[in-house]
């Protein structure tokens, strides 16, 4: 009882995850009426596997991408339109787009560093930046975290460091170097933890 208990949580935790876009009150409708129809169908059919009664319901991305379709959202135009199961809401920016450009902001400041060499590059991490608060791809606490990590904080520290008159050269280069290096440690990390 507890494996099929644990296989109708992860299955409903999927549906969830997949139909983040969804509004919330929408979103927790659908996973209620999604775990009565498993025990009603659990009630009809005891000795069913628990697995035959949730390949019957169907894989959550398209039960998602059907909600979202429902809702009227926008985001699963797309995946609905297309005919695939592709994710809904995943095919506007690729989660790759936003890291790149907050990891490259830095080194292109760096092997550019008269102008437009540093505006590019700002505007790079300003995008970036942007892409990552509206994608679908992570959480709130990852987004708010990954905008922290990549571009206020290496913001500050070339602010700060510039506006120390300090002088470049060498130490500038290992900040530089060390900035990347978060930059990219960061970026890493928020595409593992991303949504498939």
């Amino acid at each position: 009882m507890k494996i099929s208990a644990d296989r109708v949580r992860d299955y409903l935790s999927a549906v969830e995850r997949e139909g983040s876009a969804l509004p919330a009150d929408r979103r927790q409708e659908l996973l209620a009426d999604l775990a009565e129809h498993i025990e009603v169908t659990r009630a009809e059919r005891p000795d069913a596997p628990i697995g035959e009664i949730l390949t019957e319901l169907g894989d959550p991305r398209t039960i998602a991408a059907t909600a979202l379709a429902e809702a009227g959202s926008g985001v699963a135009g797309a995946a609905t339109r297309s005919g695939d199961d592709a994710p809904a809401g995943r095919g506007k920016v690729h989660p790759s787009v936003p890291l790149l450009m907050l990891t490259l902001s830095l080194p292109f400041m760096m092997v550019f560093p008269d102008l437009p060499g540093p505006a590019i590059g700002v505007l790079f991490r300003i995008a970036g930046a942007v892409l990552l608060c509206t994608s679908v791809h992570w959480t709130t606490v990852q987004k708010t975290t990954g905008v922290l990590v990549t571009a206020v904080l290496p913001s500050a520290v070339i602010t700060a460091w510039n506006l120390s008159g300090a002088p470049a050269g060498t130490p500038s280069l290992v900040a530089n170097l060390v900035t990347l290096a978060v930059l990219t440690g960061a970026s890493v990390l928020l595409w593992r933890v991303r949504r498939a």
